[in-house]
């Protein structure tokens, strides 16, 4: 019997998680909170209103040359099984 009292006691007195309350949605949140997309500045606001875009926080993709590439970039909605020698022996 005590075991079981110091349990529930234990369980009263337990606290919620932090990372929950750290949760703020805009449901949860004032009429005119906007939380946004999760997404990196690309620049500063100035004091008069503007929006100064830096170059070196934009995203600078490189793309390898696919001239010679066989490959298609379109995969099928339903493709067709293919079997191949390599598929069928068993693994060593």
């Amino acid at each position: 019997m005590p075991l079981g009292l110091i349990t529930g006691i234990g369980r009263a007195m337990r606290r919620k998680r932090t990372s929950s309350l750290d949760i703020l949605s805009s449901k949860r949140a004032p009429r005119d909170y906007y939380k946004g997309k999760n997404c990196k500045p690309t620049g500063f606001h100035t004091r008069k209103g503007g929006y100064v875009v830096v170059p070196e926080k934009l995203p600078n993709y490189i793309v390898p040359d696919l001239t010679d590439f066989k490959l298609k970039p379109y995969v099928s909605q339903c493709p067709t099984e293919v079997k191949t020698t390599e598929a069928s022996e068993p693994a060593k």
